[in-house]
């Protein structure tokens, strides 16, 4: 199966211009640089070859040239110095401008992931995402350090040796030399272009699945081992692996290929500008220091050009990372934050007969009508997959509901302000994520300036404090990668003790027992029914024991939910 850009190459790189911004001084800064720059090594050649001319006109093989010896040696030394200073100049803008600009993308795409966080995100691999920040980020610094200002340097360079050879050794020799630049320039380029899109695309697609594909194995490298999967994993690793390196081996095959027949034709052109020299000496009386001042003007100013016919091997993959990063900056999230809405201290919810669904014609939830009050737990039960999971996201308003009402304090979910919201209520979803940090790092992401008594607090209603302060470390514990170190049952009171300290009125609860045993699920529960008299509790399950603290209990089924009568 092809796969395509979303967006045209030109529509690629004018996105990504646009983005330069206030850095579109540095960038004009660079151009000037390069052009200056290639115009002074371009010297050292040129004056090499007036000292040649003037060499000959000595000998009586051509005009005399009067410019002194010195004079001559003197610039070109003094070229090859100002190209050493204006080359570094150059490099460095472009250097500054791709480094800012991939910070600046890389803050952007972590803004662009908190607005589509939780629900958009759902769907995506994390794999995916990390190669998006990480390698596709990357590579578009060969986009603004490589590409915009040498495609400006060639464009600025080339018209200056055709105007020079023009004036100085005849528009015939220019005219070959303008139609070298046009075919290396511009033909080979879009030619090269249109046979790696496609390579160039595929490869980063490849790579993104690779990347997702092993990441999941390391985060799973647990369970693989303990059921005995090692060997089918591996050879999917493997395949997997295999796969990447045939693109990768396409992907160079194409470009070298692209290589070799711009070197052919930068000499068949090398070859021609010499050959129109030679002729406009014999047939048009052309002064042979003026050739091969014109010949040689023209040898040494195929660099620009060939940096643009080098590009199209770069560029595949700059696209399609352009494209992957542009597709995601410019995806919609599911729903908008209310910004200055209604501030709420919540007292009570009530929801009456609402109704959602992912896909029109498949309604997940349907006139779902349900209260909940300060001081007391309300449980909610049913099979796995019956729509318990996504009522808990859509009273935080993860998604746009379709139809109904959910009122907190009698205020609908949709006017109330969205930061409010989350300050007044909190979810620990079935699985608790603990970073790589202290115990006590990952709890104040609940509450950064939490003091040391309120996490003990927050801890100790959790009925975790005991088991922390029984580690060697305590609270200064490293948690590990994803929380290893720890089992299911105590992450999930972590989770709980972060609810506790944010201290929001309102905790929803996603499966909390899920992953833990009797003992642990007893531990939790109890945690929470000591809780009861100062906060409301959504307590979801689809265990029935669950629901021993429950004063209420709703059951789901097929989309519907009814109170359960004691």
């Amino acid at each position: 199966m092809k796969t395509k850009l979303r967006r045209s190459g030109a529509k690629i790189m004018a996105s990504l211009i646009v983005l330069l911004g206030s850095l579109s001084y540095v960038m004009v800064l660079a151009v000037i640089n390069g052009s200056v720059g290639f115009a002074a090594s371009m010297g050292v050649t040129i004056f090499g070859s007036v000292g040649v001319a003037k060499a000959l006109g000595i000998a009586g093989l051509c005009a005399p040239v009067s410019m002194p010896w010195g004079l001559i040696i003197g610039l070109a030394v003094g070229c090859g110095v100002v190209r050493g200073g204006l080359r570094y100049l150059e490099q460095y803008s472009n250097h500054y401008i791709a480094f800012k600009l991939l910070a600046v993308l890389r803050d952007k795409i972590f803004g662009a992931l908190r607005v589509l966080c939780p629900a958009k995100l759902e769907s995506k691999q994390k794999g995916s995402i990390i190669a998006m920040i990480t390698s596709d980020i990357e590579t578009l610094e060969v986009f603004y350090a490589h590409t915009v200002s040498p495609v400006c340097i060639a464009v600025l360079v080339s018209a200056a040796v055709f105007l020079f050879v023009g004036f100085v050794s005849g528009w015939y020799l220019a005219l070959v030399a303008l139609a070298g630049y046009l075919v290396i320039g511009i033909a080979v380029p879009l030619v090269s272009s249109g046979r790696l899109k496609e390579s160039g695309v595929t490869y980063r697609r490849e790579f993104a699945s690779f990347n997702a594909y092993f990441l999941d194995s390391i985060k799973g490298i647990r369970d693989i081992v303990l059921n005995g999967a090692e060997g089918e994993r591996k050879a999917e690793v493997g395949r997997r692996s295999d796969a990447l390196l045939r693109e990768t081996k396409k992907m160079k095959h194409d470009i070298a290929r692209a290589g070799a027949a711009t070197e052919l034709l930068v000499t068949l052109f090398i070859a021609a500008a010499l050959a129109a020299g030679i002729l406009s000496v014999r047939l048009n009386g052309l002064d042979l220091g003026r050739m091969i001042i014109g010949t040689v003007a023209i040898f040494g100013s195929f660099g620009p050009v060939l940096a643009i016919s080098a590009l199209p091997g770069n560029l595949t993959q700059t696209f399609a990372s352009g494209d992957r990063v542009l597709n995601l900056l410019e995806e919609k999230p599911a729903v908008l934050p209310v910004q200055n809405g209604a501030k709420i201290e919540y007292e009570n919810l009530d929801v009456k007969d609402l109704s959602f669904s992912y896909e029109k014609g498949a309604p997940v939830l349907r006139d779902v009508c349900m209260h909940a009050g300060r001081g007391e737990i309300v449980g909610i039960v049913g099979e796995s997959g019956c729509g318990k999971s996504t009522f808990l996201k859509l009273l935080l308003r993860f998604w746009e509901k379709d139809g109904g009402e959910i009122n907190y304090n009698g205020t609908d979910v949709d006017k109330i302000d969205s930061d409010n919201l989350l300050d007044n209520v909190t979810m620990v979803s079935q699985s608790t994520y603990l970073f790589d940090e202290s115990i006590e790092e990952n709890l104040r992401i609940a509450k950064p300036d939490a003091t040391r008594e309120e996490l003990e607090e927050a801890c100790k209603m959790a009925s975790v404090h005991d088991f922390i302060s029984s580690l060697p470390d305590g609270y200064a514990t490293q948690a590990g990668a994803m929380g290893d170190r720890l089992s299911a049952g105590e992450k999930q009171r972590i989770g709980l003790a972060r609810a506790f300290l944010k201290g929001s009125r309102l905790i929803l609860l996603d499966e909390p027992t899920s992953n833990v045993d009797s003992i642990n699920e007893g531990i939790i529960l109890k945690a929470l029914a000591g809780q009861k008299s100062k906060k409301s509790i959504i307590l979801v399950s689809h265990r029935e024991s669950t629901m021993a603290i429950a004063d209420r209990i709703y059951r789901v089924d097929g989309g519907v939910m009814n109170e359960e009568k004691p």
